[in-house]
């Protein structure tokens, strides 16, 4: 490329982000992170020598200043709150403005545009915004994060996985492995565009089967607690989550029992030319978050 690459990392003290950045910095490329807030995690970049920018994604003038002397993007709308539909108008017309040719895009395995989950449905249209940029524009739709056996604190609290997914299966895939396909799209974004990337982990489980694996690989017994979509509603209201994000768990989680989730590929080891992460691998690497 003429122009050296300078990549503007948003949601960058996220999980993919966090793998993502350090990827990018490993190929010599410079990196600027958008963040909500400064805190000890922006302070950590810094130190990697990463360029920190605060702003909101919702502040047009804000995702502006954060685009100035940008060539791509990763673009990652948190999924705990509504406006990814305006995060995207504003990301594409900044982009536009200030000479940006690349963006790669975090949707979800779900988004599609009959989806009941709003959110769902709104990366679907997000992707769609994005197409007609005139960008060069990737789009990678992870099936469930391997992460989400540490969100909750019930492993190490109760020895049990709790969540509404039923009997429903999926491959769950790590960050990491997000974070190094995210680097590369980046860096060759020519190789990329206008594809669409499903990204798996490499093996297909229920919960009842993570749960056994749990069990061997700490050395106590875990259990799969399969709750009810309502349930689940009342007990996320409960803990104070934005309704956005109740809606939209309670439908992907219909949508896992349904099979929307199933299946795994090849798509992680194509691109970045190694193997994902399976759910062993990351329960030993993780073991802190459930002890």
């Amino acid at each position: 490329m003429s122009q050296k690459q300078k990549i503007l990392v948003t949601g960058a003290t996220g999980y993919t982000a966090g793998y993502a950045i350090p990827a990018l910095l490993e190929k010599g490329v410079e990196v600027r992170a958008f963040v909500h807030k400064l805190d000890e995690r922006s302070a950590k970049l810094e130190k990697m020598g990463v360029e920190v920018v605060q702003g909101d994604l919702l502040d047009f003038h804000e995702v502006c200043r954060a685009m100035k002397g940008i060539t791509g993007v990763y673009f990652i709308y948190p999924i705990l709150t509504p406006g990814i539909l305006i995060g995207t108008a504003y990301i594409i017309q900044a982009a536009r403005e200030e000479g940006v040719t690349s963006i790669v895009n975090m949707s979800q395995i779900s988004a599609r545009r009959e989806a009941k989950s709003n959110a769902a449905q709104d990366h679907w249209m997000a992707e769609r915004m994005l197409d007609l940029s005139g960008l060069k524009v990737t789009h990678i739709r992870p099936t469930f994060f391997a992460e989400w056996l540490i969100y909750s604190d019930s492993i190490k609290k109760l020895d049990k996985v709790i969540l509404p997914f039923g009997e429903g299966r999926y491959a769950p895939i790590a960050a990491e492995d997000q974070g190094r396909v995210i680097a590369d799209l980046l860096v060759k974004p020519g190789d990329h565009e206008g594809k669409i990337y499903p990204l798996f982990g490499p093996v297909e489980y229920d919960v009842f089967e993570l749960a056994e694996i749990l069990s061997e690989e700490l050395g106590r017994k875990i259990t799969y607690e399969p709750i009810s979509i309502e349930t689940y509603q009342t007990e996320a209201a409960k803990q104070g989550y934005h309704p956005h994000f109740i809606q939209h768990i309670s439908n992907v989680a219909q949508d896992c029992r349904n099979g929307l989730f199933a299946g795994t590929n090849t798509a992680v080891k194509d691109i970045t030319g190694r193997e994902p992460v399976g759910v062993r691998e990351f329960i030993r690497k993780h073991r802190s978050y459930f002890e």
